[in-house]
C-alpha cells in the first residue's frame, strides 16, 4: 500500500523561475539567457541520453524539504545502476541502512518534492544532470527484492530534467567503491559507529551490530 500523503507541486509549475531568480537574473541581465536554457534544455520526460547518463552513475545528491522549509541535502551512493529509469517518468533507487534518523526519506514521506544532482567526475568530459520530481514510498514495492539490503524502494515521478553547464566540476579518480553497499552474497561489514558504547543500547532490533 502506497504511503498516504497529498505530495505538493512546485509553486511555480513542474519548470519556472520564482521572484528571487528574476531579480537576479535582472540584475545581471542573464533573463534572455535563462529562458533560452530552459527552453532548449529543460524537459520533462527522462529522454535516452539522460538514462544512460543515470544509470551509469554510481552515487547522487538528493535534496529534500520538511514541513516546515527546512531543506535536507543527502548524499546516496551504491553500485552503478543502483538508481534505474523504469520509465521516461520514473525513478527508483534503494534506501539502504543508515544512521536511523531517516531525515531525507521522512521528508519524502511529508512533502514528497525532491530533487536529485548526478555529477560525473572521473570521465574525460566531466558532467552533471539534475533532475526533480514527487517521490513516494511503497511498502509493498515489488522491486525491493531485487536490490540486496534495502530496507525499502523510492520512486520519483519526474518533471524535471536539465543539464549543467560542468565547467566546474573538479577531476576526480575511482580509488574504490564503498564496501559498504549491499551486494547479493553476504553481508555489508558493521560500522564502526555501530560498535561504540553510546550507539550499541540504542540500536534497532535485529541490527547485526547487537550481535558483536
Amino acid at each position: 500500500m502506497t504511503e498516504e500523503r497529498r505530495p505538493q507541486p512546485s509553486p511555480h509549475g513542474p519548470w519556472g523561475y520564482g521572484t528571487g531568480a528574476r531579480h537576479l537574473q535582472a540584475r545581471f541581465d542573464s533573463r534572455r539567457l535563462a529562458d533560452r536554457l530552459a527552453e532548449r534544455n529543460v524537459s520533462d520526460v527522462i529522454g535516452d541520453g539522460a538514462r544512460e547518463f543515470i544509470e551509469r552513475m554510481d552515487m547522487f545528491f538528493l535534496a529534500t524539504v520538511d514541513p516546515a522549509g527546512r531543506p535536507q541535502c543527502s548524499y546516496k551512493g551504491g553500485d552503478p545502476g543502483f538508481v534505474r529509469v523504469l520509465d521516461e517518468h520514473t525513478l527508483a533507487f534503494p534506501n539502504y541502512d543508515g544512521n536511523g534518523m531517516f531525515l531525507s526519506a521522512g521528508n519524502v514521506l511529508d512533502t514528497a518534492r525532491v530533487g536529485m544532482l548526478f555529477i560525473d567526475f572521473v570521465s574525460e568530459r566531466p558532467s552533471r544532470l539534475r533532475a526533480g520530481g514527487l517521490a513516494s514510498v511503497d511498502w509493498e514495492d515489488p522491486l525491493a527484492d531485487s536490490y540486496p539490503g534495502a530496507q525499502f524502494v523510492i520512486r520519483v515521478h519526474v518533471d524535471e530534467v536539465f543539464p549543467n553547464c560542468p565547467r566546474y566540476i573538479h577531476r576526480m579518480a575511482l580509488v574504490a567503491r564503498s564496501r559498504h553497499v549491499p551486494r547479493a552474497g553476504g553481508l555489508p561489514p558493521i560500522p564502526e559507529w555501530k560498535r561504540s558504547e553510546w550507539a550499541r543500547d540504542v540500536l534497532p532490533a535485529g541490527d547485526p551490530a547487537r550481535l558483536v
